[in-house]
């Protein structure tokens, strides 16, 4: 049993070697920073989200308002800090119950054969081709004030198609290998076949399908907000955004608008990043190219050259001639030879 454990725990480490490269540890940072804003928004925020300043209205940036004000007086900058938890919150919450039914219904779709197989196939297909956003404003309609878990449980419940059928396509190569034959032949049940054997060696998909899942998520929220199906009391990035374009912001009052698009841009990069990072780990070409680039700019060579340099190999016996000298003495033996037979 203790065995056992070991070769869990060793298969598990190795999957989340997919997050050692460069790319996804530049990701990870940043995707961390917005995490912990999200975290200490009351500790850092300089003003409340809603808090007015009537002597400052629609002011630029200054010393008092990083980020400047709105049309009321409220700092941007604390709106920012506030709209990140809303983000985050809805971002992880959706990806983690897409990755949860996608790893349930593709793991089990991809291993199980006959009916059962065709018949969570077929599901997977009719939610690839249910559109998320509309079905929200449908549902988001039926709400007074929809909470901001519900839209997260619907971009989940919309947004795990995708990650069944790589998933699934995954296992069914996976079912076939030696370990999985050797553990069915043992007797071992199904749910440790899949939690053991299975699930450490789909961890990099997984992972990938996860972020995603994180990075539609967050677009999907901030474009529900631009266009008011969420409520304004749901402060978020797409909520600035909003009231910006309510207010006249474009293109003038770029303080208003410009953070939060920035906002959305840099944590769409850091979640690609990570995503860039995790597929060189999962494709072999990829990472024996970034390992080729990485040992080459160990060694000061540029990745871009054309021409590898090539290291000289010293001579094994120093004492032999040089080729020049080689080349005389051979040219006069020939000689001498030629001069011999004539005679």
């Amino acid at each position: 049993m203790t065995d056992t454990r070991k070769t869990f725990w060793s298969q598990l480490a190795q999957a989340f070697a997919m997050f050692r490269n460069r790319k996804s540890i530049a990701g990870l940072i940043i995707l961390g920073i917005f995490v912990l804003i999200a975290i200490l928004a009351d500790w850092i925020a300089p003003y409340g989200p809603t808090q007015k300043d009537r002597s400052a209205l629609r002011q630029p940036p200054s010393f008092e308002h990083w980020l400047g004000t709105t049309h009321m007086g409220e700092d941007v900058l604390s709106q920012i800090i506030f709209g990140t938890r809303g983000v985050i919150v809805v971002g992880f919450l959706s990806a983690a119950i897409a990755t949860v039914i996608a790893i349930t219904i593709g793991v089990i779709a991809g291993y199980v054969r006959g009916w059962k197989s065709e018949s969570l196939s077929a599901l997977t297909n009719v939610f690839l081709v249910i559109p998320g956003i509309p079905l929200i404003i449908i549902i988001a309609s039926q709400f007074d004030n929809p909470p901001i878990i519900l839209i997260a449980a619907v971009l989940g419940l919309t947004g795990w198609a995708w990650g069944a059928r790589v998933l699934r396509a995954q296992t069914m190569s996976l079912r076939n290998r030696d370990f999985i034959q050797a553990a069915r032949a043992n007797g071992e049940p199904l749910r440790r076949i899949i939690t053991v054997e299975m699930l450490p060696n789909l961890m990099a998909l997984i992972a990938s399908s996860f972020v995603g899942t994180v990075t539609a998520a967050i677009l999907g929220l901030t474009t529900l907000a631009f266009i008011g199906v969420i409520p304004v009391n749901n402060l978020n990035w797409g909520t600035i955004l909003f009231w910006a374009q309510q207010n006249g912001a474009f293109p003038r009052l770029w303080w208003w608008y410009v953070p939060a698009g920035l906002c959305i841009a840099i944590i769409g990069v850091a979640l690609s990043l990570i995503n860039f990072g995790i597929d060189e780990y999962v494709n072999p070409r990829l990472r024996s190219a970034g390992e080729r680039a990485r040992a080459m700019k160990k060694k000061g060579l540029d990745v871009n050259d054309a021409v590898t340099a090539v290291r000289s190999i010293p001579m094994a016996n120093t004492d032999a001639p040089p080729s020049s000298t080689r080349d005389d003495t051979t040219t006069q033996n020939s000689s001498t030879i030629l001069t011999r037979n004539a005679k």
